[in-house]
């Protein structure tokens, strides 16, 4: 199973670290944190990424490079042009890195990567957050749930939009915008999704949060995977010292590697 991550955006609210690198290689524990999602998917024996570039684009590129590079014993024919990998002490990742545009939507960019994915189930999330969600057993709700697609439902106080869930009802009945008086789940980022959702998706300009995800509420296609354990994204730099004192205490959550 591919999984797809959003990993484009400008990261406006942390742009103390986002205008010298993209937001997923801001870094918690010397590692970026597209590295820290990635190892709680491989973790699952998903190990088949596909990563929407955008701003900054070129520098993931180069990470990955250079990290497989770094984590190998090589030679260099300097002559002939060649290089042989004798060890190889990477993940057993295989990355796809598309570039998406700087100034597509997150529906865009999905769309964009429909020729990646094939016609099988597939993941998607964001590329800055992290959690103890159990991806195997959300894989599992989605498919006995029948449904198109499957959103984390997570608690979390803050800016983001609201998912109307009725008790013993799976099926998101809609979104809207969060208050501060409102204390219910929240959309945690981590999806399943069928490949039909793509189209749902209008075009560059479309925001998954927005017209695609209504839609899929709207005709019962859309259920949550209710999670009540820990549940952080890295919006400012006051997430990200969140994230960072965890890991140099040895208790981060998110750690199941």
């Amino acid at each position: 199973m591919k999984v797809v991550i959003l990993a484009g955006g400008y990261g406006t609210r942390i742009s103390e670290e986002s205008t010298i690198r993209p937001k997923p290689l801001v870094e918690v524990g010397g590692k970026p944190i597209l590295w820290h999602i990635m190892k709680i998917y491989s973790a699952y024996g998903l190990n088949d990424f596909v990563i929407c570039c955008g701003y900054r684009g070129d520098m993931i590129k180069r990470y990955f490079r250079d990290y497989a590079l770094a984590l190998s014993d090589v030679t260099f024919d300097l002559h002939n042009g060649g290089m042989k990998v004798h060890r190889n002490g990477v993940e057993p990742w295989r990355i796809t890195l598309v570039d998406t545009g700087e100034a597509t939507m997150t529906g865009g960019r999905i769309k964009r990567v429909r020729p990646y994915l094939g016609d099988e189930t597939f993941c998607l999330t964001y590329g800055d957050g992290v959690g103890t969600i159990d991806v195997a057993k959300q894989i599992d709700f989605h498919r006995q749930s029948g449904a198109l697609a499957t959103v984390a439902a997570v608690r979390q106080p803050g800016r983001f939009g609201i998912l109307r869930l009725m008790p013993g009802d799976d099926h998101v009945g809609g979104f809207r915008e969060k208050g501060n008086e409102d204390g219910g789940y929240i959309n945690g980022g981590f999806f399943v999704l069928e490949p039909e959702v793509i189209d749902y998706i209008d075009g560059d300009d479309t925001s998954w949060e927005r017209e695609p995800l209504e839609r899929l509420a709207n005709a019962g296609h859309l259920v949550a995977y209710r999670h009540t354990g820990f549940w952080q994204n890295m919006d400012t730099l006051r997430d990200r010292q969140v994230l960072e004192t965890l890991w140099k205490d040895g208790g981060a959550p998110w750690k199941v590697w």
